[in-house]
This record gives structure tokens, C-alpha cells and sequence, in this order.
């Protein structure tokens, strides 16, 4: 019954995500003075949220995924290398307005390790081979965001922005629930609750996803109305970034002689940025940067409209027989 719920949930995740935004938007816009209320729930299910996709990922198989090295090379070179200076150069557009800057760097420098693997699999891609690269993909952002921001958004990040909001938000609502989901995921392995625990978050992730999706939009709408204009300078980026990653994720692919599935899946984890992991961070801005959680959500609403027509566009691009010279790893 929950397995089924959750393919369920699975199938339809875009639609509700969508309709959610939607319904988000029309209540904030009918009843802006519940925006203190909205947002004071905004980390809590945010923070169980996280629990819930840090859960999903296998975390504690992260030796086993150094084992495809050629496909966890080519993860991290696109991610790494190849993303953050595609970001850098799209980020230039916008370099006069800080809250803009800022805001489009933090999501686009963190590679996804969520929902990225069900539009893969949809596509025919190596869902596997991605879930088990994801610990590694985890690990590096965290460690090298902070570097990437502080390099490519420079003094507009430093003259406003302190560090106890970002710790604070780092150890509550990052740090916490990565170390719990790794402790329930070592202790499913003997007994029976804590691996019951770990299915039930499973099946709660997409209604979690809506539910955040709902308070942030909520809680925004009404101040990110009067910036509206400003907002929109970011939508043809994000397009412009998803339209870049087709030829790069394909071209990355063929650098390092992946398999069909898996060069399918380096495209989508190329595309796809992690919003949910960084949106606590934008939420941890000084007031003078309310919209950077804005600038965050819209990255969300474009990719999953984007992740529609990649998972169409994507088979056509990479098709099933590419040629003698292709690898067989898969």
C-alpha cells in the first residue's frame, strides 16, 4: 500500500509541485498580513524535508560509489567545473543588483541530489549510477559553496552578510537532519522501526515538497510583489542555463565514453540544482536580501517546467544507439 502511494505521489510530483505554486500565490496575494505566520513554519517542515531527501540518499554507501569512477568523474567535473563557470558568466547579467547575484549563485553553484533521479529515470537514464553518486555530490557542495559564493559574488556577499544566521541555518536545518538520516539509515540495517521510519519518509517526501513550496510562496508573494520587474531578470537565465546544459551535459558525456543511461542521467544532474538545500541559507539573508529566497523558487518553478520537456527532449538527443564508439558501462 505505501509502495503504491508513493509511485503514486512519484508519478504526479510536477502537477502538484506546479498547483501548489499556484494556490501559494493566490493566497498570499489575498491574505498578505498571515505572511509572519506562514513563514515562522517555513524551517520546520523545511528542516524535515531534508531529513526526508538526505534519507532517500545512500548515504552510507559513499566507498561504494567511488566505484563507477568514470561516471563519478564525469559527475564531478560537470558539476564542479564545468556548471560554476556557466553560472559565473550568466551571473554577470545580473552582477549589479546584489539580492539578484547572490540569489542565483546559491542555487545554481549546488547540484541536485533529489528529484533528479526520478525525471532520469523517466528518460531512460541511470537513476542508480546517480543515487549512488549523490553522497559524493552532497558532500562537495557543501564544502565548496561557500567558496564558489565568496569567489564569484566577492564584496556583495561580504558587506552584508554575517555568518551566524548561515551557521545557524547550516547546523539546524542541513547539518542535523544529515546526521540523523545517516544514524536512522546504519540503524534500519538492524532494527525494524527505524526502517519503517525511513519508508514513511520516503512516502512523505513529495507532500513535505508541497507543503514547503506553499509556505515559501505564500509568505513571498506579497513583498516580492512590488520587485516583481527585478524578479524577472533572472527567468531567461535559468531558461538560458537549462537550454546550456543539453550540449554540455551531452558533450561531458562524450569526453569520458559514458553508456547510453548514464550519459542521459550526467544531463539531468548537470540541469537540475538544488534548491531545497540552499533555500535555508537564502532564507538566513539580512533584510536588506528578502528577495534572495524569491530568486530560489524561481529556479524551482522554471527547472520543473524545464524537467517536462527534458525528459522528451533528452532521449531524442541521446538515442539509444550512439555507435561503435561508445562504452558499455553502464
Amino acid at each position: 500500500m505505501l509502495e503504491r502511494t508513493n509511485r503514486t505521489f512519484q508519478k504526479w510530483q510536477v502537477p502538484l509541485y506546479l498547483l501548489a505554486v499556484a494556490a501559494a500565490a493566490a493566497f498570499g496575494l489575498m491574505r498578505p498580513q498571515a505572511a509572519a505566520e506562514l513563514d515562522a513554519g517555513i524551517n520546520p517542515v523545511l528542516g524535515l524535508l531534508l531529513f526526508a531527501t538526505f534519507l532517500a540518499i545512500p548515504l552510507t554507501r559513499l566507498v561504494g560509489a567511488l566505484r563507477n569512477i568514470r561516471f563519478l568523474l564525469a559527475v564531478v567535473f560537470l558539476n564542479f567545473l564545468a556548471v560554476p563557470l556557466v553560472g559565473w558568466l550568466l551571473s554577470r547579467v545580473v552582477a549589479a543588483d546584489a539580492e539578484l547575484l547572490i540569489g542565483l549563485l546559491l542555487v545554481l553553484l549546488a547540484p541536485c541530489v533529489d528529484y533528479v533521479i526520478v525525471f532520469t529515470r523517466i528518460a531512460g537514464g541511470a537513476g542508480h549510477q546517480l543515487l549512488a553518486a549523490t553522497p559524493v555530490l552532497m558532500l562537495l557542495q557543501v564544502v565548496l559553496l561557500p567558496v564558489y559564493l565568496s569567489w564569484f559574488a566577492g564584496g556583495a556577499l561580504g558587506e552584508v552578510v554575517t555568518p551566524e544566521p548561515f551557521v545557524h541555518a547550516f547546523t539546524w536545518l542541513i547539518a542535523v537532519p544529515l546526521v540523523s538520516a545517516m544514524l536512522v539509515q546504519l540503524l534500519a540495517r538492524r532494527f525494524r522501526s527505524a526502517e519503517v521510519l525511513e519508508d514513511l519518509m520516503g512516502l512523505l517526501m513529495v507532500p513535505l515538497m508541497i507543503f514547503v513550496l506553499f509556505l515559501v510562496v505564500a509568505s513571498q508573494v506579497s513583498s516580492v510583489k512590488a520587485d516583481f520587474s527585478r524578479l524577472l531578470a533572472v527567468v531567461p537565465l535559468y531558461v538560458l542555463f537549462l537550454v546550456i546544459m543539453l550540449p554540455l551535459g551531452k558533450g561531458i558525456s562524450r569526453i569520458f565514453k559514458l553508456a547510453v543511461p548514464a550519459r542521459r542521467a550526467l544531463v539531468f544532474s548537470g540541469a537540475t540544482r538544488n534548491s531545497l538545500v540552499v533555500l535555508p541559507l537564502a532564507l538566513a539573508m539580512p533584510a536588506p536580501f528578502a528577495l534572495v529566497p524569491a530568486v530560489v523558487v524561481a529556479q524551482t518553478i522554471i527547472e520543473l517546467l524545464g524537467m517536462l520537456i527534458y525528459v522528451k527532449v533528452v532521449p531524442r538527443l541521446i538515442p539509444e544507439k550512439l555507435g561503435l564508439g561508445s562504452s558499455s558501462n553502464s
